[in-house]
């Protein structure tokens, strides 16, 4: 097949010799060998990613009392991380086209787990947020090439479950780096707090590199610029790599908006639930852990398309049943939430590592900006709907943000139809 059927670069098979590879046989499969130890070692990073990503969120009061700052500034720890890697997802990737996915994600963790361990001794509050972008450009270096390692080392049957199973560990991660700081913090401060995060992501570290088998499909990319942005247009220019780039994003628009926001509906009126219960409201991430590595099952049932539409009925669902005034329903609600938006968000990463061609890295690094790029637009344009119309506007907010994953995933199926129509009277 040529270049331009498939969407590769050109220029990119121009500088980039094709070594001979292993048979696709000798990929990863489930009950293969090495499949458990891979999965289970992308699981660790995906723990470590999250836990230390959002690690401050939970002790952002504390951190706001020690330094004497409004809670405006103590929340930079946060978004100094998270957008230090939104900011290096696409240049990491590049260097894991170049230098291999194995070693990238490697230096990636013992950066991220070094600046970890300084984390606690920050003596100002900048000197923390210096700290926290550093460590959120490190990490950046996790996602998009932990979905390319999948793409090129696993069985396509399997790739939406493992790459499920690697999101599931983010939800771990997300849920630990707030449940743990939070509780231990409450008895010795937040310093200690992110120092036993530091030390568990250590942990984690160490394990991923002892257990992730070695690469045998990878072939090393260019490093040159213009062979980058090459690839990067490609990917722009292909339709169905901007509609799963636009359901990330749209999927976390609602989850950023909804737990950015649930703290201050649940201390308020008519609740009035303790801080600490409301930071173990966290622990409902484990449910995305299993609707996230149960995703490859949804999609092997109803195809990429009709998992999409389960996700996004599941997490409208959700946000309805929020608006009630029972705690109870409330918490089915972000069940429902969590759920659908992990769900979606497993399919769509692992349909974009398998629609790329070439560059599977620079594809996932583009997924993961949106992704995040969500994510602040669902944290800040969800706190303004809260204030402004009460829980009901941040509600809103996320169900025109799911409308926007249907309504992509409608006009998806539509393509596709038009498509299949066009073959048989092209080879005609």
């Amino acid at each position: 097949m040529s270049p331009a059927s498939t969407g590769a670069s050109t220029t990119l098979d121009a500088v980039t010799p094709v070594p001979s590879s292993p048979s696709a046989d000798s990929r990863l499969t489930p009950g293969g060998p090495g499949y458990r130890r891979m999965s289970f070692a992308l699981f660790l990073a995906g723990v470590a990613t999250f836990a230390l990503l959002y690690s401050t969120q939970a002790l952002l009061p504390l951190i706001s009392g020690e330094f004497g700052v409004a809670a405006s500034e103590a929340s930079w720890t946060v978004a100094a991380a998270t957008g230090g890697l939104a900011l290096f997802v696409l240049p990491m990737s590049a260097l894991s086209e170049r230098f291999g996915r194995r070693t990238v994600m490697t230096a990636s963790l013992a950066v991220a787990v070094t600046v970890g361990m300084l984390v606690p001794f920050a003596p100002s509050i900048g000197a923390l947020v210096v700290l926290r972008a550093v460590q959120g450009a490190a990490l950046a270096g996790l996602p998009a090439s932990a979905t390319a390692y999948l793409a090129e080392e696993v069985r396509p049957k399997a790739l939406v479950t493992a790459i499920g199973l690697f999101v599931a560990g983010n939800s771990v991660g997300g849920m630990s780096g707030r449940v743990i700081t939070g509780w231990v913090a409450q008895e010795w401060g937040w310093r200690v707090s992110v120092g036993v995060i530091g030390l568990i992501a250590v942990g984690c570290a160490v394990a991923f590199r002892l257990l992730l088998p070695a690469p045998r499909h990878f072939q090393a990319g260019s490093l040159r610029p213009r062979v980058l942005l090459g690839t990067v247009r490609d990917h722009l220019r292909d339709p169905l790599l901007r509609r799963l780039y636009a359901i990330g994003a749209l999927f976390m628009t609602v989850f950023g908006g909804v737990y950015t926001v649930i703290g201050y509906r649940l201390t308020g009126a008519p609740f009035g639930l303790p801080q600490g219960i409301v930071g173990s409201i966290f622990l409902v991430y484990l449910v995305g852990t299993v609707s996230a590595s149960t995703a490859g099952r949804l999609v092997g049932r109803l195809g990429r398309r009709g998992a999409l539409y389960l996700a996004g009925g599941t997490t409208a669902s959700g946000l309805l049943l929020s608006l009630a005034s029972s705690l109870l329903l409330v918490l089915l609600g972000l069940v429902l939430i969590t759920a659908g938006f992990f769900a979606g968000h497993a399919v769509a990463s692992s349909a974009v590592s398998k629609t790329a061609t070439h560059g599977r890295a620079q594809a996932s690094a583009l997924y993961q900006s949106a992704y995040y790029i969500g994510s602040s637009v669902g944290s800040t344009v969800g706190a303004l709907a809260f204030h402004a119309n009460g829980w009901s506007g941040t509600v809103g907010v996320g169900l025109v943000a799911v409308l926007g994953v249907v309504t992509i995933t409608v006009l998806g199926s539509r393509a596709a139809r038009v498509a299949a129509r066009r073959e048989p009277a092209a080879a005609h």
